[in-house]
């Protein structure tokens, strides 16, 4: 394969290459299979340690809980070196693949991005459609496309099966920015798979008629966002199977859960 250099130096103590590209192909294959990924969302290497240690085949990281920990704020206000460094730690720490939540790139051309998420480790990444950096303003359907098909070229020059989930906020931004929310998600999925994205994230997602509507629009997974205890607004893990979901992921909702439910014991100590 195509040896890979850094822009400080590539370091093969830090990340060995064929380590990155053999979880790459694992996370790939997992994406093909057509079984339901369940991916937990961690936020540091504990967290990270607890999805593995429970037998998950792979893990998320997500920009949300990790500017929780770090004292940060999601939106990409986080300095991205210090986004990675999080995550470089818990690539080092696990022995699953690693998909890394990057917002809309922050501010990053794409083949920066992924070869600084190969870097770290990362081998799969969500980028979404708002981009923070320059006012909240929503790319357009095909310059989304086009930026993650950049990302899909950088990383098929390294050589490395990179699994892009592309991410829309159609629904979540609803009719206030789009006629037809839904309909603008279906689009925009459909334009990132044929980009080269290997799952697509339609986010804000609440009800089974939704979620069947954009399983039936691409072939490729639909990533949906559950409530670790609570499930998802279509229903329970067995639900969304029905539905043909082949991707779920927690987002911020198992720290916060965490959070509350820890909280809540305290009490007993005060």
């Amino acid at each position: 394969m195509k040896p890979y250099v850094s822009a400080q130096g590539w370091d093969p103590k830090e990340h060995d290459m064929t380590d990155v590209q053999q979880l790459a192909a694992k996370l790939a294959h997992a994406h093909e299979t057509g079984k339901t990924l369940v991916l937990p969302t961690a936020w540091d290497t504990w967290s990270a340690a607890v999805v593995e240690e429970a037998g998950f085949e792979a893990l998320t990281i997500g920009s949300h809980p990790v500017a929780d920990a770090i004292g940060s704020s999601d939106g990409e206000n986080m300095d991205f070196s210090e986004y990675l460094d999080v995550v470089s730690k818990i690539t080092k720490q696990v022995g699953i693949p690693v998909s890394v939540d990057v917002e809309s790139g922050y501010g990053l051309d794409p083949a920066t991005l992924i070869n600084r998420l190969i870097e770290a480790g990362a081998v799969g990444a969500n980028i979404e459609d708002v981009v923070h950096t320059e006012g909240n303003r929503v790319r357009e359907a095909q310059e989304h496309a086009d930026y993650i098909a950049a990302a899909r070229q950088a990383a098929d020059d390294a050589e490395i099966n990179f699994v892009i989930n592309g991410r829309t906020d159609a629904v979540r931004l609803g009719t206030d920015v789009f006629e037809d929310p839904l309909a603008e998600a279906a689009k925009r999925i459909q334009l990132m798979q044929q980009a080269g994205a290997r799952s697509v994230y339609p986010v804000a997602l609440t009800t089974a008629e939704q979620v069947q509507t954009l399983v039936d629009t691409v072939t490729v997974p639909v990533n949906v966002t559950a409530h670790p205890v609570d499930g998802h607004g279509a229903g329970d893990l067995t639900a969304l199977k029905d539905l043909g979901v082949r991707r779920i992921t927690f987002g911020p909702l198992w720290q916060k859960w965490l959070g509350a439910t820890s909280a809540e014991q305290f009490k007993k100590w005060i």
